[in-house]
């Protein structure tokens, strides 16, 4: 099937100096827009931020080319553009907490993710790594295909050698519905029909994908629409706990309620006459044409990237999450563009 969204060159960047006044006007933080309100969760989180150590990260950002530019960096920043920019320093101190706490304002975490087909049954149930990529190349997750399912069910793990669902290192799953158009991400909390008194064992949703065919069915530019908990006023997630299959995210956006509820959309890629395909601008980040290539914005502010995604080898990815993404959310959504019934290459 042809590679629906070509990779943006690195030329690209230079031309944003032109827009260098629109984009200083633009400084309002992007977090506001993933703002609802919501209750204060009532588990303590520690918030361990990695922000000081990723000031001169932030050159390479494909939303804020210009913001840090001037600040430091500068020489370093043209010798690196050959190769793609690694991410900041990020202390990954307890794994379990890392994954799931969203990244820091003003900070990409870049990330590859891998994926091993070896053996018997891996050509159907690869397994996904997920790594920080950078020199220590930290392992952060690990996701693979469950085999008895009805349903597309992907277990997310922080052990990439333990895969199972009883396990203690089950972290989260991506469950899809029967046309595998829509998938759900759960953290690793009990089943609702497992609820304690107060419902606070009960697994939160973290985000949910929907995909549209377009006229070209799957073959064309895949439009994705994600669907997240909000944030509230620390800057934490909203939890939502649906206690039944009515009141899940999906069922939230499908009936218009939007309460603490952020949508946003993958980037519309751009028809280039010249390559004769669909072009992002992924600064570098990705080399190779892909139908699973996206960039995922907020309506109000489409420079904002919240996460890209991208092919840099057969079997190699680039994915970069901001705030208020997590690890978890990021890669179950990339996890959720492997699927069987999307790909068409």
């Amino acid at each position: 099937c042809p590679p629906a969204a070509a990779t943006g060159s690195d030329e690209e960047d230079d031309s944003d100096s032109s827009t260098k006044p629109i984009r200083s006007e633009k400084k309002k933080n992007p977090a506001s827009l993933f703002q609802t309100g919501g209750d204060p969760p009532k588990e303590k989180k520690t918030k361990k931020k990695a922000a000081p150590k990723a000031a001169d990260s932030e050159e390479e950002t494909p939303e804020t080319p210009q913001k840090n530019s001037n600040k430091k960096g500068k020489g370093k920043k043209s010798k690196k553009k050959e190769e793609r920019p690694p991410s900041p320093v990020i202390e990954v101190d307890n794994l379990e907490e890392f994954v799931l706490r969203p990244a820091p304002q003003g900070v990409t975490i870049k990330c590859r993710v891998t994926r091993d087909k070896k053996g018997m049954d891996r050509g159907l149930y690869p397994t996904y790594y997920l790594h920080l990529d950078n020199d220590k190349k930290v392992f952060l997750l690990a996701g693979r295909k469950r085999k008895k399912s009805k349903t597309s069910n992907y277990l997310i793990s922080i052990d990439p050698t333990d895969l199972s669902r009883g396990g203690e290192n089950f972290i989260g799953k991506l469950r899809s519905n029967l046309m595998g158009t829509k998938f759900t991400v759960f953290d690793n909390g009990a089943n609702p029909d497992r609820a304690n008194a107060d419902w606070s064992n009960v697994r939160q949703e973290l985000s949910a994908v929907v995909y549209e065919t377009n006229v070209l069915g799957f073959k064309g530019p895949r439009k994705m629409t994600v669907i997240i908990p909000g944030m509230n006023a620390d800057n934490e997630r909203v939890p939502i706990r649906p206690r039944n299959d009515n009141d899940g995210l999906l069922m939230r956006w499908q009936n218009k309620n939007m309460d603490n509820v952020i949508e946003l959309h993958n980037k519309a890629p751009v028809w280039n006459d010249e390559t004769q395909s669909y072009v992002l601008n992924f600064h570098g980040r990705v080399t190779h044409a892909s139908v699973k290539n996206f960039q995922i914005v907020h309506g109000s502010d489409p420079d904002y990237i919240v996460m890209q995604f991208g092919r840099v080898a057969d079997d190699a990815f680039t994915m970069d999450y901001n705030y208020p993404l997590c690890a978890v959310q990021a890669f179950a959504i990339a996890l959720s563009s492997f699927d069987g019934k999307l790909a068409c290459e």
